[in-house]
């Protein structure tokens, strides 16, 4: 009987040797198809009998989102989506429950590196970093860079409070902050670990400093407007290391024009990688292009942490890390 076969969209940069290790239970297939309409005339032919996917976050460029159309061609005998990152906004799962199709994530191997940028971006904007940068990089040391605060007595408010929110908090203690969370549900007492759980209107009033650690969906998408922004406190920092869009730019322009915001700590945005010439100008902000998983350290992770859903997938008709949305499918 011959194996099931697998295919690979996009690159395996770091875990090479395990995903060569796959080939004891199933069929190896790298995608070699030059963009959409080649990959989907390819899933009608050469990948007809293809029983999981494996792809990467930068496999979009050639293949688009794995929207209802591209769902629509997929061939009977896939069954298995296993994605390479935490973030799965690229990936229609309504669609691919309808159709039958299993979808997994990496949800902890990102959370060291994320949170270890995210604490980076707390600290340049509650310290003013940015401004000070700015400056530097300007030559102008002689200008003087505002008053800025200490991280300590602060309240962080963490919006998501999933892998990625939990270790953060621990980073944060480390610094004297005192931690506050909203969540889809509270958590456990023993996840939660004396991080006080409040609603979201709450979290707004009360934070010193927010936290975006939520998946971006049709339900989170600009969930910080205009009306969000005016519910918090007058000079609040605002930090968003999840997706650009659970932000709405155009108002967080104005909310740092107005005063509303102080600083504020970005290393994603809506229109990646184009920057919004409100937030690349403002020395108010801090910015990195979405670094937060550019480590060697969580990019093999992921691969491992995909690598083995496809083997989970393969061997035993299910995944390590189903994606929230589809638990009552495993």
């Amino acid at each position: 009987m011959s194996k099931p076969v697998v295919l690979l969209v996009g690159s395996i940069e770091h875990a090479s040797e395990e995903w060569q290790q796959l080939g004891d239970v199933a069929t190896l297939v790298t995608c070699t198809s030059a963009n959409r309409d080649e990959f989907i005339a390819d899933l009608q032919g050469k990948y007809s009998e293809v029983v999981a996917i494996f792809r990467t976050f930068f496999s979009i460029d050639v293949t688009g989102r794995y929207d209802a159309e591209l769902v629509s061609h997929f061939p009977p005998s896939l069954k298995f989506l296993c994605h390479n990152g935490a973030g799965y906004d690229q990936i229609d799962v309504d669609a691919c429950s309808a159709a039958g199709v299993r979808v997994s994530n990496c949800p902890t191997a990102v959370d060291d590196g994320t949170a270890d940028a995210n604490m980076f971006l707390i600290l340049g904007a509650i310290r003013n970093f940015g401004q000070g940068i700015f400056q530097l990089r300007k030559r102008q040391w002689d200008r003087g860079v505002d008053l800025a605060n200490d991280p300590q007595g602060k309240i962080l408010g963490i919006l998501g409070m999933g892998g990625i929110g939990r270790t953060l908090k621990q980073r944060a203690e480390a610094f004297g902050m005192k931690t506050i969370y909203h969540n889809r549900r509270e958590l456990s007492p023993e996840l939660a670990a004396g991080a006080k759980y409040v609603s979201f209107d709450e979290l707004l009033a009360t934070s010193d400093v927010l936290s975006l650690n939520l998946p971006l969906n049709a339900g989170t998408r600009h969930i910080i407007d205009d009306a969000a922004f005016a519910k918090m406190k007058d000079g609040v920092i605002v930090v968003n290391t999840a997706r650009g869009a659970v932000m709405d730019e155009d108002a967080l322009v104005r909310a740092l024009a107005s005063g509303k915001v102080r600083n504020a700590g970005l290393d994603v945005f809506e229109n990646e990688p184009e920057i919004h010439p409100g937030l690349l100008d403002n020395d108010k902000v801090v910015l990195i292009p979405h670094m937060g998983t550019s480590t060697y350290e969580t990019q093999k992770k992921m691969e491992l942490e995909a690598i083995g859903n496809v083997r989970a997938a393969i061997t035993r008709g299910q995944l390590n890390t189903i994606v929230a949305e589809q638990v009552g499918m495993q």
